[in-house]
């Protein structure tokens, strides 16, 4: 993995995308310690974390995460998703943040030297292009190592560096053994929706 200890660098964080991608990977994300690896790393001028909150709860269960991240270094971007059923019958959420980071991204652009999206929407191939014609590196994280792959190969050969999340996320994963007591005093670091984690990315 590259980084430059004093390039200026902003992390742009599909929440719902890293959830998913985590949980198919069999681990929890502690968002403590995924910023401070990345500070360790590189000058991180700023880190966006974006997130669908369903409009029929009286209280979310991302609410102590979100919280959390507002205080902890994050800057959270949120829209209210909207819930429906589809033609099957299924109960579906529909809260794609790809517009929002997409408009951020192109904003930072020229203040930034790098952008690390958690993301493996082929969507974004498109986005990368344009800021990289601007002078700035990217780089994608997601992974390959499920099947299928959570990365379009469009957005992977686009990218100036993959890493894929298996190979760092020894960085920053809880680990299993800790007890119940620790996870509640360091309370909210994972993400806790369940619900969100089939977002239907569509428009």
């Amino acid at each position: 993995m590259f980084f430059q200890p004093n390039e200026r660098v902003c992390l742009f964080i599909d929440g719902a995308s890293l959830y998913s991608a985590s949980r198919h990977l069999g681990f929890d994300v502690d968002y403590r310690n995924l910023l401070a690896f990345f500070r360790s790393k590189c000058h991180v001028i700023r880190a966006y974390y974006y997130s669908a909150i369903l409009e029929s709860e009286e209280y979310s269960p991302l609410k102590p995460l979100t919280d959390w991240l507002v205080y902890n270094g994050y800057f959270l971007v949120t829209k209210t998703a909207r819930e429906f059923v589809d033609q099957n019958g299924r109960r579906r959420v529909k809260g794609s943040m790809d517009i929002e980071l997409a408009v951020d991204m192109m904003e930072m652009a020229s203040k930034i030297d790098h952008a690390v999206l958690f993301s493996g929407d082929a969507d974004f191939r498109r986005l990368l292009e344009s800021v990289q014609r601007q002078g700035v590196r990217t780089s994608v994280i997601s992974s390959v190592r499920t099947t299928p792959p959570l990365i379009g190969d469009d957005l992977r050969r686009q990218a100036d560096q993959f890493i894929d999340l298996a190979d760092i996320a020894p960085q920053f994963t809880r680990r299993q053994a800790e007890s119940r007591t620790v996870r509640q005093q360091q309370n909210p670091v994972r993400h806790p929706a369940d619900q969100l984690s089939e977002l239907d990315h569509s428009d």
